[in-house]
């Protein structure tokens, strides 16, 4: 029998450096989660490339990406994302949705997303595990407290049912949250470096998504704080492979 595969759902567009340097957004994802015989394919789900039925039950796990888009959207294909993640959810598959990834997991499951209240939260954020949620972290030792790369404007304002919230900070009150043992999602960027949030930020300049001082105030929160990036990987790995 074979390693274990994998799919990454991409729901937006490499950036030129992203590509450059990492191979694009794949390249990044396989980095921090990809372990020793295991098999990783790519959708780019954003383009309309989704798995076909009948390959859907032969992943044993799928990672969703961020994105530029709503995950309060209908464009097509986020409609055709959700019917997936409704399947996936029937035959109790692992997903990890990281941002757009962790609020179109919550919006699949009847929980409601939108502008964050707080607006944008970009840096580096301290997201604070609730005790509840200990034993989720305490078999693979890592702290209570952790430093996340962030770049959003918009949140879960409503929490589904039966879904739970794992992690709070002080901008956002869903960082984390998950759903059975096969659903989890997580507000902030824990595959990202900070050079890549850099090159974000600049391209949100340049499109007038954010205003110079906005764009600033993140950079110097950057410099200030360092990302727990191997924390987050032990995490999100234990998760994705059955090991919490």
């Amino acid at each position: 029998m074979g390693g274990k595969r994998f799919a990454l759902l991409l729901c937006g567009e490499d950036s030129e450096y992203v590509k450059k340097k990492y191979g694009g957004y794949f390249g990044v994802y396989v980095k921090m989660l990809g372990e020793e015989g295991e098999a990783w394919d790519l959708y780019r789900v954003a383009s309309g490339e989704f798995p076909d039925d009948d390959e859907i039950g032969s992943y044993d796990g799928y990672v969703i990406s961020g994105s530029c888009s709503d995950a309060h959207g209908n464009d097509d294909w986020i409609c055709k994302l959700i019917a997936l993640l409704n399947k996936l959810d029937s035959m109790k598959t692992k997903v990890l949705g990281f941002c757009f990834g962790h609020q179109i997991l919550a919006r699949t499951l009847g929980g409601k997303t939108g502008r964050a209240i707080n607006g944008w939260d970009i840096g580096v954020t301290a997201v604070h595990l609730l005790p509840s949620s200990s034993k989720l972290y305490s078999s693979i030792k890592i702290p209570a407290v952790l430093n996340v790369i962030e770049i959003h404007r918009d949140e879960i304002v409503e929490l589904p049912s039966k879904a739970e919230v794992i992690a709070w900070s002080d901008q956002t009150g869903i960082e984390m949250f998950k759903y059975g043992d096969h659903f989890m999602g997580i507000q902030g960027h824990p595959e990202y470096t900070k050079d890549i949030l850099l090159s974000i930020i600049d391209r949100c300049v340049k499109r007038n998504y954010l205003v110079d001082s906005l764009a600033e105030k993140a950079k110097e929160k950057l410099e200030e704080m360092e990302p727990d990036r191997e924390a987050w990987k032990k995490l999100c790995t234990s998760f994705l492979k059955g090991r919490l």
